[in-house]
């Protein structure tokens, strides 16, 4: 049995690895000159190799006589924006072969590209059943790397929580953050479902077992992500509604607290405004009679006190 080790193709971006009769062709950021080797050397129809530069394909299987088109989506989070985008996979497979495009962002593919060029044992165990089960094992390994992003998602859920009920913490930014991020995931996950589910079975002609076993897996562990992805939008919505209910209520405390302020210090300004009329008081152009003062400033409080006496029984303070 005849083991080759990878080989780059010269002047094209590709690599390569052949085990027995199965080549598995690896893609990072095809361009014009490998769609156009890939078009002279494989029998794909020319829309397919279209869409393997299109970045906008949505996730698709397309069928045909000698082989399968496969578009997927998988996420790649942004340390910056804190927010995950997705990353296309183009998938060629037919019974000898199998060739992936991608941009270069799906890290788990390319580690375990590297570990069949590496490692004997794992070239074997990946390539020993065939094109499809070779396919299996890269997009259980890529569903795999969901597992910690969503770990990711439940710790910041726990700290957005701390932070929405937090009077001293401002929880809206990050409500929103969280929020797309999730929402981002679910666009990714869904449609990917339903091409995933239809895979298995016109994979068969390509594996030399049954991978029904497999598949049932797979779509465990993406019905397992898609489930924890629609609880976390549903607890997100909470705490966005909580977050705007208590952020809305701090403001009408804050509202409140300064009208019953403006309220004491009116009669204040009303009363001291007697000051530009006609009438002598104490420190005013002419002097005045200090029982004019007193009188007022009895006025004063006497307002102010039946103001807040009033707040009061109304429960407004």
């Amino acid at each position: 049995m005849a083991i080759f080790p990878a080989r780059k193709e010269e002047q094209l971006n590709l690599e390569s690895i052949t085990w027995d009769d199965l080549t598995w062709t690896n893609i990072v950021g095809p361009t014009k000159r490998e769609i156009d080797y890939l078009a002279k050397n494989y029998p794909f129809h020319p829309l397919d190799l279209d869409d393997c530069l299109s970045r906008i394909q949505r996730p698709k299987l397309d069928e045909y006589k000698e082989y399968l088109f496969v578009v997927l989506h998988f996420q790649v989070y942004n340390k910056e924006t804190r927010v995950s985008t997705p990353a296309q996979l183009s998938l060629f497979i037919g019974d000898k072969y199998l060739i992936t495009l991608h941009g270069g962002q799906l890290k788990p593919l390319q580690k375990l590209f590297q570990e069949c060029q590496e490692n004997e044992e794992t070239r074997q165990a990946s390539f020993s059943q065939g094109s499809g089960y070779l396919l299996y094992r890269i997009i259980d390994r890529l569903v795999d790397s969901y597992f910690p992003i969503l770990d990711r998602i439940l710790s910041m859920m726990e700290e957005v929580e701390d932070k929405v009920f937090d009077e001293n913490v401002e929880a809206a930014t990050e409500v929103g953050i969280l929020r797309r991020d999730i929402i981002t995931q679910r666009r990714i996950i869904w449609p990917m479902r339903s091409v995933l589910s239809s895979l298995e079975t016109r994979l068969r002609r390509f594996t030399r077992m049954d991978i029904s076993v497999y598949f049932g897996d797979l779509m465990d562990h993406i019905n397992k992500i898609t489930e924890t992805l629609d609880e976390a939008k549903e607890v997100i919505e909470v705490y966005k509604d909580a977050d705007f209910v208590l952020g809305t209520e701090r403001i009408n405390r804050i509202i409140r607290v300064l009208t019953v302020l403006s309220a004491i210090t009116l009669p204040f300004i009303a009363i001291s405004s007697l000051y530009g009329m006609n009438i002598p008081l104490p420190g005013g152009v002419e002097r005045g009679s200090p029982r004019s003062l007193l009188i007022l400033l009895a006025l004063m409080l006497a307002l102010s006190g039946s103001m807040l006496l009033l707040f009061r029984r109304r429960r407004w303070i």
